[in-house]
């Protein structure tokens, strides 16, 4: 550009000039002649300055870059009436922000320097406007997510890098668009690496889905897992395979008994190594059937009658309930307790056998209780059988004074009162594998009750996670993880009445750990919510980047603004009046606070949350 040509530029784009400092404040007083809306130049027009928009500041040979927060006017106190016009009374005042500088045409955000008084002004024109909104590096793969809400021609790339291997917040009310966008930028990285095996093979995401608005064979991807689960009887309900050592691991099989960490855990973790002894013998079931023996004579013997009749029910968890023909089986009805002598007895037409003489004992093999031990083997839902290890260890310790009952019995019973919704939403296949060949698995649970829609999430991204956390270290920096939560405020919640503190705290802190730690091991969370003021926000401070749609309710507004340090009092106050697939984008893969109009999804791919249309219903 020539000299002249300079000349020319900076005569049309210059503004105004500072007059006041204050920090990053700063005020620019407007040359009277620049108040149109537009200003032309080489056959275009520019969009002129105004509030939201954007100018620089030169100090010598470097921009400063600074957003428009405020104008106001006030009356020229140098007028005459030797002015042409009345409007040139008045003064046009701007209230800017400084935000960051461009430097060899590339901007990057903070403060390097502060500008002077008198320092020119001017708007951006459009190679500087392209350099401000320029996200994705020469060396990197953009993906397009939309267009600037108020300049339509310009296109919104963002850095899948960057993107992806960052924590993701998707937040805003009901209809404003929040699951589309997820769809949306989702759909285009698929949509970019569908023809890359690498990207098959390296590349792993779960979307949990709560209100089954992916779970469609077209939605972000054809190429995907889809796991429809209930809780409601049906036989057909599809399950999510688990190994079983998915179970035998004392993490995952105390998230399912809410098991305390100082006494229910080192238990359970007892009976898990009890079971694989059991299993990896050489005569697994005769191993099983001995063992139980060997319990019921120890029982049957003891000297403390409360105790014993104790023990005597949780042995009685173990053996079936009803005989073949269906009729309750009546274990006790041959054994009574004798105080005086405090032992049991066995009852019999030849009188009462007292089981404290040892010549006696074989008498015990004709019981129903011991007659049924038999009869057990390992063709039972999985989970049975580890609740009958369980209460296997749990009659081994009180035996052993190791352990009291009412410390362990509830870990127990929060395990028999899951097992059943549990059977049917999991099942136990060491050869069947979760992703299916695919990379992308989708797990409906909109017709799962609330307690599975708490638990199912939170077992399988603690299992997901464990299992990409052992991968050897050239392995984990190949391999990534994406877990991404639709409706997060169902499980990420700290204000949840509905279950224990104890597992309400436990629930969170799995994730906390996951989105805290994940990154240096691969992976990385999306959450989409409607009320991100429920949310942890230990998990919303250590979220990178977001996409915040319309938020009206002041809770949700403040629980943002204090989150996120990247945007400005504008954005904020923008957000209750942002239109239906409209987001401030803002975080780390941004310089600046952007608002984006979200593209189109074609309606094959787009997620099925369209709100109700009361009026066509009813017509």
């Amino acid at each position: 550009m020539s000299d002249k040509d300079i000349l020319t530029h900076d005569s049309i784009f210059q503004i105004g000039e500072v007059i006041s400092i204050q920090g990053r404040e700063v005020q620019v007083l407007v040359d009277k002649q620049k108040n149109l809306a537009h200003l032309f130049y080489q056959g275009s027009l520019i969009k002129n300055v105004s509030v939201g928009g954007y100018i620089k500041i030169a100090k010598g040979y470097n921009y400063i870059i600074a957003k428009v927060d405020g104008e106001r006017i006030e009356e020229d106190q140098t007028y005459n009436s030797a002015y042409a016009a009345q409007s040139d009374k008045m003064r046009r005042i701007l209230y800017v922000k400084i935000l960051g500088y461009i430097e060899n045409k590339i901007y990057t955000k903070g403060i390097k320097e502060l500008p002077l008084l008198g320092n020119k002004c001017f708007v951006l024109d459009n190679d500087e406007f392209d350099t401000l909104y320029k996200f994705v590096s020469n060396d990197d793969v953009p993906i397009r997510i939309g267009t600037l809400l108020n300049e339509e021609r310009m296109a919104v790339k963002l850095s899948v890098d960057k993107l992806f291997s960052s924590h993701i917040g998707i937040f805003g009310n009901t209809g404003s668009g929040k699951s589309y966008t997820l769809a949306n930028i989702y759909k285009q990285l698929f949509n970019k690496f569908s023809d890359s095996q690498k990207f098959k093979d390296n590349a792993k995401f779960l979307l949990f889905d709560f209100n089954g608005e992916y779970a469609y064979q077209n939605c972000i991807t054809t190429h995907k897992k889809i796991y429809n689960l209930s809780t409601k009887e049906n036989d057909k309900n599809q399950k999510i395979p688990l190994f079983e050592e998915d179970l035998l691991d004392v993490n995952l099989l105390s998230i399912l008994a809410n098991a305390t960490e100082k006494t229910q855990q080192p238990f359970i973790k007892r009976a898990i190594s009890l079971y694989k002894r059991v299993k990896n013998s050489e005569d697994a079931t005769n191993y099983y059937h001995n063992i139980l023996h060997k319990l019921l004579v120890d029982i049957l013997t003891m000297q403390d009658g409360v105790r014993a009749y104790l023990l005597l029910d949780y042995f009685e968890e173990i053996l079936p309930k009803t005989d073949i023909y269906g009729n309750e089986i009546e274990y006790r009805k041959d054994i009574d307790w004798y105080p005086v002598c405090h032992t049991f007895v066995i009852k019999g037409n030849n009188g009462a056998k007292y089981l404290n003489d040892s010549s006696n004992l074989n008498m015990i093999d004709n019981l129903p209780l011991n007659a049924y031990i038999s009869k057990l083997d390992f063709d039972e839902p999985f989970l049975a059988i580890i609740i009958k290890f369980l209460y296997i260890q749990l009659i081994y310790d009180v035996l052993n004074n190791r352990a009291q009952n009412e410390h362990i019995a509830p870990a127990i019973n929060k395990l028999k009162a899951v097992q059943k919704d549990f059977d049917k939403v999991f099942t136990i296949d060491n050869h069947e594998n979760f992703w299916n060949d695919q990379n992308f698995a989708v797990i409906n649970l909109n017709n799962v009750n609330i307690s599975m829609k708490k638990l199912i999430p939170m077992l399988l991204s603690v299992k997901l996670y464990s299992e990409h956390k052992k991968l050897k270290d050239k392995e984990a920096l190949a391999h990534s993880l994406n877990i991404i939560i639709d409706e997060a405020h169902n499980i990420l919640s700290y204000e949840s009445q509905r279950e224990s503190e104890t597992w309400k705290d436990f629930r969170l802190e799995t994730f906390e750990e996951i989105i805290k730690e994940g990154r240096k091991f691969g992976v990385f969370m999306t959450i989409a919510s409607q009320r991100p003021s429920d949310i942890s926000p230990t998990i919303i401070s250590q979220l990178h980047n977001y996409f915040i749609h319309r938020l009206i309710n002041n809770r949700d507004i403040d629980m943002v603004e204090k989150a996120i340090s990247f945007l400005d009092q504008l954005s904020i106050e923008t957000l209750p009046i942002l239109p239906t697939g409209a987001c401030i984008l803002s975080g780390t893969i941004t310089e600046l606070p952007v608002i984006v109009q979200i593209d189109k999804i074609d309606e094959m791919n787009k997620p099925h949350s369209d709100n109700i249309e009361l009026v066509k219903n009813w017509k």
